[in-house]
């Protein structure tokens, strides 16, 4: 898998490189990860705000996280309303990992995309933890 930011998609290939398919109608896919500790197959994809700044608070342009299947369902989204610190809200997801709990860990850019522009600056978070709460 590859979050291709720019082009606002996720490249698949196989385990030998060859191009399989894309996934569409993403955000700004920066990161994404695997669940390599449980037999769901499930992807993760940390997304960035695509839009323009008179649409930061719009639903669902993100930035966000979007749990898919391997196949590209799209299962849920965390973060559907825009920029936050509160718990499930981003700033510009970076790095995603996932623990053999499925608990979630989102590292941000959140210093050069949006602290250093607040007046006055100021150290906004830059890592969290989701904790699952559900089992399937």
């Amino acid at each position: 898998y590859i979050a291709d930011r720019e082009n606002q998609r996720v490249q698949v290939f196989n385990d030998n490189g060859k191009y399989e398919t894309q996934w569409v109608n993403m955000s700004k896919a920066a990161t994404i990860c695997t669940d390599n500790f449980s037999n769901n197959g499930l992807v993760y994809v940390g997304e960035y705000f695509c839009g323009i700044a008179s649409n930061d608070i719009g639903t669902d342009l993100g930035p966000r996280i979007s749990i898919m299947t391997a196949k590209g369902e799209l299962l849920a989204r965390i973060g559907r309303e825009s920029y936050g610190d509160e718990s499930g809200r981003f700033y510009a997801p970076h790095g995603i990992a996932i623990d053999s709990n499925g608990d979630i860990y989102v590292a941000e850019v959140s210093w050069s995309e949006f602290g250093i522009n607040l007046e006055p600056q100021r150290e906004l978070r830059s890592m969290q933890k989701l904790i699952r709460t559900e089992k399937n």
